[in-house]
C-alpha cells in the first residue's frame, strides 16, 4: 500500500519572526514516533512517504495524492489543523489514523475526525490498522514498546525533517531516545503514571556510532522526558565515544547532582533544559533539598551556577498559574532568578489542562476548564482554565511582566555575554525576538479582556460561549482551513 506519515509541528505562520523561529528551531522538534511508525511501515512492505509540517506551505501538499493511509502526528495546539486535513482526505476515500500527545490527551475529541485514534503504538498494532481491523472512529492502544528502530533504520526520516535542501542549518538535530517514561508524577504532565524504562545501551552506543561516522559534526537532542535517570549507565555509554558528539537534553536537577557534572563537560552536554515548575511545589526535582520560596532560588540558582561550569547552554522551565501560585511573589522569585542567573534561558509556560493528568482531573472536577474553548487555544499565550488566585486581568498583567523582564535588552546583552559561540549567540537573539513577538499577544490579549466585556466574562467563567474575538483567532490561525471545520468541529470534546 501507499502509505503517508506527516507530523503537524505548528499551524501556518503569519509574521516574519514566525517563520524563522519555524525554520531555525519548531522544524527541529520532529518526534521520533513518527519516524518510527514508518519504519514500521517499510518493513511490512509498504510504500513510505514521511514529511513534517513546521509552518510553511499548503500541509496537504506534503501529502501524495494516491496515499491509501494517511498516519498523523500532532500536539494538541496543532490539532485543528490535522483535522482540517483528515477530513478533506476522508471525503476522498483516504484512511486517517492520529497518533502522538493529541490523540493521547483527548482521544474522544479526535475520534470524530479519523477512522483510528492510536494511545500506545507498537508494530503489531500498525500491522492491524494497516489491515482494516480497525472500523471508523476506533480508539485502540498497543503494548508500551521497550525498545525502538535503529537511527540508521530512521535515516530516511531524518534527512527530511531535519536538513534543509540536504544541509545541516547552525540548529540542525537529530532526534535521540535512551529511555521512555519518567519516574516523576507531575500532575501537568502526560507522562506522569508512564513507567521509565531504559531503552538497551547497546543500541544507544550503534546508534552513536552511526552518526559519527554519517555526519560527525551532528548535534544530538535526546527527547527523553527526564534524561539519564540511571545516570551511570546512561554516561557510561556516551563514555565510550571516540569523539563526543554535542548533545542536548532536559532533566531535573535532583539528577544532575555536583559530582556528576564533569561527566556531562566529559560526555560533550550543550543544553541542559531542567525542569523548575514551580518555587513552591515539585521540589523533589530540584534535589529535595532545594526547598520552597526566596530559600529554593537562591539554592536553584547556585545550583544552575555550577552546572554552567560543565555545560554552556541552560534553559530552566517554570509554570506561572499553579493552584500554588498567589500575588507577587511568584513574579518577583522568578525575576530574581533571571537576575541571579542571566546566563538561563528561563521559559515561563501557563498550566494546560491537558487531558488523562491529574491536573486536568481535577480542574474539570472543580469546573474550571473554559469547555468552549477549542484545542487551538491550548498553548501560550492564551488561558483556558480559571487560574485559582488571580483574575484574568492581573494574571496577564503579570505574565507581561515576566516576559518583558526575560526578554530585555538588558538580559540579551548579559545573556551574550556568557556565550563563548556565534550559533548560541544567534539562538538567543532568535529567542529573544520570538519572545518579544510573543509578548505583543500577551499585551493584545490583555488589552481585549480590558475592553471587550463578553472576553473577560468568558475567562471569569460567567459565561461559556466562546466570545467573538476567540472565533476571529480560530480563523486567523487556520488560514485556508478555516472553513473546513464548523462550529461543532470546534468545540471540544472534554
Amino acid at each position: 500500500m501507499n502509505i503517508a506519515i506527516i507530523e503537524i509541528l505548528a499551524l501556518e505562520g503569519c509574521r516574519w519572526i514566525d517563520h524563522l523561529y519555524n525554520l531555525l528551531i519548531t522544524r527541529q522538534f520532529t518526534s521520533i514516533m513518527p519516524q518510527v511508525v514508518a519504519v514500521w511501515c517499510r518493513q511490512l512492505g509498504h510504500r513510505v512517504h514521511y514529511a513534517s509540517y513546521y509552518g510553511f506551505g499548503d500541509p496537504i501538499e506534503l501529502i501524495p495524492t494516491d496515499a491509501e493511509i494517511v498516519f498523523f502526528a500532532c500536539y494538541t495546539q496543532a490539532s485543528p489543523l490535522a483535522y482540517a486535513l483528515s477530513k478533506i482526505l476522508r471525503s476522498r476515500g483516504v484512511r486517517t489514523v492520529l497518533g502522538g500527545p493529541h490523540a493521547k490527551a483527548f482521544p474522544s475529541d479526535a475520534r470524530r475526525f479519523f477512522d483510528c485514534t492510536v494511545g500506545e503504538c507498537d508494530k503489531d498494532l500498525v500491522k492491524s490498522i494497516i489491515a482494516g481491523d480497525y472500523p471508523p472512529g476506533s480508539v485502540a492502544s498497543g503494548n508500551a514498546i521497550s525498545e525502538l528502530p535503529s537511527v540508521e533504520e530512521r535515516w530516511p526520516e531524518i534527512k527530511t525533517s531535519s536538513l534543509f535542501f540536504g544541509h545541516r542549518l547552525p540548529t540542525t538535530t537529530i532526534g535521540m531516545l535512551s529511555s521512555l517514561g519518567c519516574p516523576y508524577q507531575c500532575d501537568f504532565c502526560i507522562d506522569w503514571n508512564s513507567k521509565y524504562r531504559m531503552l538497551p545501551a547497546d543500541k544507544l552506543a550503534d546508534d552513536l556510532r552511526f552518526i559519527a561516522a554519517k555526519m560527525p559534526k551532528a548535534l544530538l537532542a535526546f527527547h527523553d522526558p527526564n534524561f539519564a535517570v540511571r545516570f551511570d549507565e546512561t554516561m557510561a555509554v556516551l563514555e565510550r565515544q571516540q569523539t563526543p558528539l554535542p548533545y542536548m537534553m532536559e532533566s531535573s536537577l535532583s539528577v544532575l547532582k555536583l559530582e556528576r557534572m564533569e561527566k556531562l563537560k566529559k560526555t560533550n552536554c550543550v543544553f541542559v533544559a531542567p525542569g523548575i515548575e514551580s518555587w513552591d511545589a515539585y521540589s523533589n526535582k530540584s534535589g529535595g533539598t532545594a526547598g520552597v520560596g526566596a530559600a529554593k532560588v537562591k539554592r536553584v540558582a547556585a545550583h544552575f551556577l555550577e552546572l554552567h561550569r560543565s555545560v554552556a547552554t541552560l534553559q530552566a522551565n517554570f509554570i506561572f498559574g499553579l493552584d500554588t501560585d498567589a500575588g507577587a511573589l511568584p513574579v518577583t522569585l522568578s525575576k530574581q532568578f533571571m537576575d541571579l542567573v542571566p546566563l538561563v534561558w528561563m521559559t515561563v509556560n501557563i498550566p494546560v489542562p491537558f487531558g488523562g493528568t491529574p491536573l486536568f482531573n481535577q480542574l474539570k472536577s472543580d469546573d474550571r476548564i473554559l469547555r468552549a474553548m477549542p484545542f487551538r487555544f491550548y498553548y501560550a499565550p492564551y488561558a483556558t482554565s480559571k487560574i485559582r488566585n488571580y483574575g484574568p486581568v492581573d494574571y496577564y498583567q503579570k505574565l507581561i511582566d515576566l516576559f518583558e523582564h526575560s526578554s530585555s535588552l538588558a538580559m540579551l546583552r548579559r545573556r551574550a555575554a556568557a556565550r563563548p559561540t556565534k550559533t548560541e549567540k544567534l539562538v538567543d537573539a532568535v529567542r529573544t525576538l520570538s519572545t518579544r513577538a510573543e509578548l505583543a499577544e500577551y499585551r493584545r490579549i490583555l488589552g481585549v479582556m480590558k475592553t471587550d466585556r463578553d472576553v473577560r466574562k468568558f475567562h471569569e467563567g460567567e459565561d461559556g460561549e466562546l466570545p467573538a474575538f476567540y472565533r476571529r483567532e480560530y480563523a486567523r490561525g487556520l488560514g485556508r482551513y478555516a472553513s473546513v471545520l464548523t462550529d461543532s468541529d470546534r468545540c471540544p470534546v472534554l
